[in-house]
């Protein structure tokens, strides 16, 4: 498989390319292209955070400072809250200084208000005292080496303007707005190489002016929202060409417009649908972008359908507007996204978050300008104090979609703003939520700032430039050791029964997973399915891990009364098996939620909860040791039994004892003949804490593996108890000093049902990964998803064993195929034809070569020894000359004849599956 860095990204760009974006990204490597990308921005990446003055400030009415509209708004109709005090960022400028050296950003994006500097909106009402408080942030910025990244027009507009012109509606604005534009520039310009004209404009206009949800609230009018966006452009125009010939000469900035979109997904595969998608990008985003950056016209979209409602440029317009963008400012959050947009927007699609596509969207319609992402970030509820893991993963999650955006789309993003630095007034959600990498305590007087769990990880993503490679990401290289187990994991096998000349000639499906009702008193003689021994052999494997089932081998309860059928069928596979040089690991007790697969009686009398039932667990085992044990040298008692969500902590005591008896029996009465090793398997999903240098985070995740996977492993591997914090969380039955030390020590080997490298808890002991899989769909025999997977998982099994140290002695693919266990199969199948899967060759290639050799070194393969095959039916031989011989006579014609029986009527019937499915990832 391809890595998806060494893609060639090939792109015609111009107005109507975007279109190709939905059919490129839907091409891409899965889930290779997925996967967490290690690597660094480029060298002079722009790293920010940012505020809107609104948000923060406060001060609504100091100093001199007039109203602006939202101070007007949020005291009208049915608001609850006012930004009047906000972060009150205008009495706390060096609290929010030392919190940007904190975070070592480059840049910090903040606007401007209006009416603080102009409190009418005019350059007559110049307010000095407001002017010497940007001077001082702007002054403070520089000492710690923070750029300024000034907006302009952050939708607080002076609501003398608004109630003396209507707002932006009056054309009059663009030459206000030009006007204090250009004292921003003379003021301040010296000290500020980007500016942001107007943030947002199509939230200001179609959303202030149109649906009336934001400042100033004006709505019912269908064509006000079309001549405020007109305005908008030709007010952000004349400010760009006021800088760009008076200013840009001497100060070396650069101005842009700040736009915002959302992402939409088509609804259906049909062209139909992606058309509609483009529409929904032309009217949010194009509305503005198309007339800057491509020909100062609207998207010819938007003049199809809004001909009746859409002003007119004149040509002289669109050359003023055409090309007024130094740079493309996006702006990529909840300000608009879920939130603002209109349905009838989405033009029948759905809306996602996924910055990276609309990264390449931009990339392809406007000619792949420089992009600088002027906000990104999500939010957490309004309750949520400094552990805001929501807003972390948010975080992580654009800025590794703008890093793959970078590395592998040819996107050329030169910044990154986090939104925001700190918690604020959050428009029209008010307080309910919070955006800030520091948490404002709203209660105390001095609304004291503490930094979040995010601010700590953005921190430390700044310093390394975004994810360097270490030793323990990269993919390793080397073996594993020669006697590693490599193996195939099975729920249960499919079991058939092939007749004797003398018997009934039907074949019989067993259900082994059921509780033994539907098997016949006089069932025909089993013989085991050779193909399946075949596809076993096939994928290269030397383990084979299934499972037994209790209720059908022993379906009365009652060891003196066992299903020799059955019995039969398995001693036969397991030699079959064995004479392959195949070693089976044959589980007991497979724990299932949707069937305890205990004998009928067992399950009426209580289950586990009666202390019978323990003691007839273990005569099964000693009959599965005595019947099967010849052929098999790994046992697991119990499969899964650490599911908390189904059995009780008093369930859990008696599997506990079940288990250390069962090993017992076998340690004192079968082992020195047999030779085997038992344990029992349990499921272990490893959990880490979201921030590692939090102890709020740690302690819980060390919790929550003590309480799934210590629970059994603790009195097994470790003291003969429960872990101290799971007695914490439940109520738990006590050990008595006879269970303790029954239970403790009884393993041979650590069974995992997944794969995890903490194990230092145990460390020394032997670990095989017993079941390890991904489920897919059936259907797809080239199985992308579960090749990447393999992959992947077992070159962590690797790293486990060269670099961690774990004593790693086995893996078993989960699972065989799809007819036993659906979604998670190697082998495919379709009626009665075997598909061989794509994850089946990756397999059996890994396998071959023992692991990942480095290139030009022997394989693994050709280093170890091989394995002589075992001599056919020697185990049994050596133990019962006679009756083995007269055995291995018998089973050979047996097998024959069911061979020929079996291949005669395959013709005629489709194999019958029964079986639980259970999830292994």
């Amino acid at each position: 498989m391809a890595l998806p860095g060494e893609r060639l990204v090939i792109i015609v760009a111009g107005p109507g390319a975007g279109l190709k974006t939905w059919e490129r990204f839907s091409k891409l490597d899965y889930p290779g292209d997925k996967a967490f990308l290690y690597d660094t921005f480029p060298d002079n990446f722009m790293w920010a955070v940012g505020t809107a003055a609104y948000q923060v400030e406060g001060a609504f009415e100091k100093d001199g400072k007039g109203l602006s509209i939202w101070d007007t708004f949020t005291r009208g109709g049915n608001r609850i809250a006012t930004g009047d005090v906000g972060s009150d960022s205008y009495h706390n400028t060096q609290s929010d200084v030392r919190a940007l050296k904190q975070l070592g950003v480059s840049h910090y994006r903040f606007s401007l208000s209006w009416s603080r500097i102009f409190p009418n909106g005019s350059r007559g009402s110049y307010n000095e005292i407001g002017t010497n408080y940007y001077r001082t942030l702007i002054r403070k910025l520089k000492e710690i080496n923070v750029q300024p990244v000034i907006t302009l027009y952050h939708w607080d507009l002076p609501d003398n303007l608004q109630r003396t012109f209507g707002g932006w509606s009056d054309p009059a604005l663009v030459e206000l707005f030009r006007d204090y534009a250009d004292f921003c520039f003379q003021t301040f310009g010296d000290d500020v190489k980007y500016w942001i004209t107007i943030d947002n404009p199509f939230l200001v206009a179609w959303n202030g002016y149109g649906t009336g949800k934001v400042a100033p609230g004006i709505k019912n009018d269908p064509d006000l929202p079309f001549r405020v966006g007109h305005n908008l452009l030709k007010a952000h125009a004349a400010a760009w060409h006021l800088y760009d010939r008076h200013y840009r000469p001497q100060q070396k900035g650069k101005v842009s417009m700040a736009l915002a979109s959302h992402w939409i997904k088509p609804s259906r595969t049909r062209r139909e649908s992606l058309q509609a998608c483009q529409w929904s990008l032309d009217f949010v985003l194009g509305w503005f972008a198309r007339p800057l950056f491509i020909d100062g016209d609207y998207p010819p979209s938007m003049k199809h359908n809004l001909s009746h409602h859409l002003p007119s440029f004149t040509q002289a317009e669109r050359d003023e507007v055409r090309g007024t963008a130094d740079f493309f400012a996006l702006s990529h959050g909840p300000s608009l996204s879920y939130q603002l947009i209109d349905v009838s927007l989405k033009f029948g699609q759905i809306e996602v978050l996924d910055l990276r596509m609309l990264l390449y969207w931009i990339r392809a319609e406007y000619d792949n300008p420089p992009i600088y992402i002027v906000e990104s970030g999500w939010f957490v509820q309004g309750d949520i104090k400094t552990e805001d893991s929501k807003n972390m993963y948010y975080l992580k999650r654009f800025i590794m979609e703008t890093l793959k955006s970078i590395k592998y789309d040819g996107v050329n993003v030169i910044g990154y703003t986090h939104w925001s630095l700190l918690d604020g007034f959050e428009w029209h959600r008010e307080y309910d939520i919070r955006r800030g990498l520091y948490y404002v305590d709203f209660n105390t007087h001095n609304l004291k700032r503490r930094p979040k769990t995010s601010a700590n990880f953005y921190k430390k993503l700044i310093q390394k430039n975004g994810f360097p490679q270490l030793p323990e990401n990269r993919p390793a290289q080397g073996v594993f050791p020669c006697d590693f187990a490599w193996g195939v994991s099975a729920n249960s096998i499919q079991v058939e029964t092939t007749p004797t000349q003398f018997v009934d000639p039907s074949v019989y499906v067993w259900n082994i997973t059921g509780n033994g009702d539907n098997l016949h008193s006089t069932p025909p003689t089993p013989t085991p399915n050779p193909p399946q021994v075949e596809e076993i052999r096939r994928v290269g494997v030397n383990h084979f891990h299934f499972s037994l089932n209790w209720s059908s081998l022993v379906p009365s309860g009652n060891v003196t009364q066992p299903n020799t059928t059955l019995l039969g069928y398995y001693r036969c596979f397991t030699s079959q098996l064995h004479q392959a040089n195949i070693t089976s690991m044959v589980t007991l007790w497979h724990h299932t939620r949707q069937r305890s697969s205990l004998p009928a009686p067992m399950e009426a009398a209580g289950g586990w909860f009666n202390r019978d039932t323990v003691v007839a667990f273990v005569d099964y085992a000693r009959l599965c040791y005595r019947e099967l044990g010849p052929h098999v040298k790994m046992w697991i008692t119990l499969n899964e039994p650490n599911d908390e969500d189904d059995v009780s902590p008093m369930e859990g005591h008696q599997l506990l004892r079940a288990h250390a008896l069962a090993w017992r029996a076998y340690d004192q009465e079968y082992r020195h003949t047999q030779g085997g090793q038992v344990s029992l398997a349990l499921h272990m999903d490893w959990v880490e804490p979201a921030f590692s240098f939090s102890r709020e985070d740690v302690e819980p995740a060390n919790r929550v593996l003590d309480c799934r996977v210590g629970w059994f492993s603790e009195p097994i591997f470790g003291s003969g108890d429960y872990p101290p914090r799971m007695r914490n969380c439940y109520h738990l039955p006590l050990f008595s000093d006879e269970d303790r030390q029954l239970v403790r020590g009884t393993y041979d080997f650590f069974a995992i049902s997944h794969f995890s490298t903490q194990l230092e808890r145990y460390a020394g002991v032997a670990v095989y990964v017993v079941a390890n899989g991904v489920q897919e769909d059936p259907a797809r025999f080239d199985d992308s998803l579960r090749v990447y997977y393999l992959y992947s998982y077992i070159n962590e099994a690797l790293k486990a064993y060269i670099l961690d140290g774990v004593n790693l002695k086995g893996y078993f693919a989960y699972s065989l195929n799809d007819q036993r266990d659906p979604g998670f199969g190697l082998y495919g199948h379709v009626q009665d034809e075997e598909i061989l899967k794509t994850s089946l060759s990756q397999y059996q290639n890994i396998i071959r070569h023992n692991g990942f050799p480095l290139q030009g070194t022997l394989t693994s393969a050709l280093q170890c020894p091989s394995q002589p095959l075992p001599c056919s039916g020697c185990l049994v031989l050596t133990k019962r000359p006679v009756v083995g011989f007269l055995s291995l006579v018998g089973s050979a014609v047996l097998v024959t004849l069911g061979l020929i029986i079996y291949y005669a009527a395959k013709r005629h019937r489709g194999r019958g599956t029964n079986g639980t499915i259970f999830s292994k990832i």
